[in-house]
C-alpha cells in the first residue's frame, strides 16, 4: 500500500485539530502516511477525513483501544493494512467521547446533528 509510513508516530493521544480549538470528539482515527490522529465522521468536526482531503493521506487506522480496522478515504472501503508503530491506540482511560471535561451538557444531539449534517 503507497502512503504508508509504518514508523509514524501518533500526534498525540486525542484530535490534534480538536486539541488546537478546544473542541471535543467521540471516536478516533490514525493517519497511516503522517500519524495524524483526528477525530471520526460521526465528531461534530470529521477532522480525519479533512485531514485526508486536504494532506492526500488516504488510509487511516481506528484509534481506538482494541480496534485494528482500516479505512480507504479514497475508495470508500474497508482495507487491510500493516502493524503501525506504538502506541496503536489512545491510552485506556481516556474518556470517549472526550476529552470530559470539555463534552458539552448536549453532546448526545450534538452528535446527531453532526451526523445528519446540520
Amino acid at each position: 500500500m503507497p502512503q504508508i509510513d509504518v514508523d509514524a508516530a501518533p500526534s498525540g493521544d486525542g484530535c490534534a485539530d480538536c486539541e488546537e480549538v478546544g473542541g471535543w470528539w467521540l471516536h478516533l482515527r490514525r493517519c497511516a502516511a503522517c500519524g495524524h490522529v483526528g477525530c471520526c465522521d460521526s465528531s461534530p468536526h470529521r477532522h480525519a477525513s479533512t485531514h485526508a482531503a486536504t494532506a492526500g493521506h488516504r488510509y487511516v487506522q481506528s484509534y481506538e483501544p482494541g480496534e485494528t480496522w482500516w479505512w480507504d478515504y479514497t475508495a470508500q472501503t474497508a482495507v487491510m493494512g500493516p502493524s503501525l508503530a506504538a502506541p496503536t491506540s489512545h491510552p485506556l482511560d481516556q474518556a470517549v467521547p472526550g476529552p470530559a471535561d470539555r463534552l458539552p451538557a448536549d453532546w448526545e444531539s450534538r452528535l446527531v446533528r453532526a451526523r445528519d449534517g446540520a
